[in-house]
């Protein structure tokens, strides 16, 4: 029996790992991004727009982030150690108003730079939040993709909300944040992300 109980223990966590790595920020955030001119005229041809958005939104910080992590100034690439976020979460914003300017440059479609411009209201809350309290990044990324994909492209597209509790759980199950931070991020992501994405949306396109 403990050896069985072991053995559903491995196995859980090994799941909850996968579906932490998998469904990473970083990961959610460059299929939002390269996505995000679906809804104009041109696509897929304009995808390369979301790509550019996705190198200063997603690859550079991503980059950045494992140098520090190698050179020991960050404990791992989830950025664990909530003290070290608000940092973190900040050069990212650097980034990401540098890709705003070259996408703007570049003529990139209002669809990316609407996208752009909801994640950077993300990462400005999740900074200001981070020094006091943990709220899940993870589930903040995947409830704000999941949503915003369902309103983009229809009720077809719902199933993918199915993956905001599984990402959560997984959270959980790894310790990585509480029931309270996961269900914080959820409905930032859910709510707040999304429902800014549709007001630009309806402002700017």
């Amino acid at each position: 029996m403990k050896t069985e109980n072991q053995a559903a223990i491995r196995a859980r966590n090994r799941t909850a790992r996968w579906l932490t790595e998998v469904f990473q920020p970083p990961v959610v955030v460059t299929i939002q991004l390269l996505i995000s001119p679906v809804i104009e005229a041109g696509f897929p041809g304009t995808i390369g727009y979301g790509a550019l958005a996705a190198l200063f939104v997603c690859v550079l910080p991503l980059v950045a982030l494992l140098v520090l992590v190698r050179l020991g100034r960050v404990t791992d690439h989830h950025v664990s150690n909530r003290k070290q976020r608000a940092p973190v979460l900040l050069m990212a914003l650097g980034s990401v108003v540098a890709g705003l300017v070259v996408l703007q440059a570049a003529g990139a479609p209002r669809s990316v730079m609407v996208m752009v411009l909801a994640i950077v209201a993300g990462i400005i809350v999740l900074a200001a939040v981070s020094p006091f309290w943990k709220m899940s990044g993870h589930a903040a990324a995947v409830s704000s993709v999941a949503v915003i994909s369902v309103l983009m492209m229809g009720p077809v597209w719902l199933p993918l909300v199915l993956l905001i509790p599984a990402v959560g759980w997984s959270r959980v199950v790894l310790r990585a944040h509480t029931v309270a931070q996961v269900v914080a991020g959820s409905l930032f992501g859910g709510l707040v992300m999304a429902g800014l994405w549709w007001l630009l949306r309806g402002w700017l396109l």
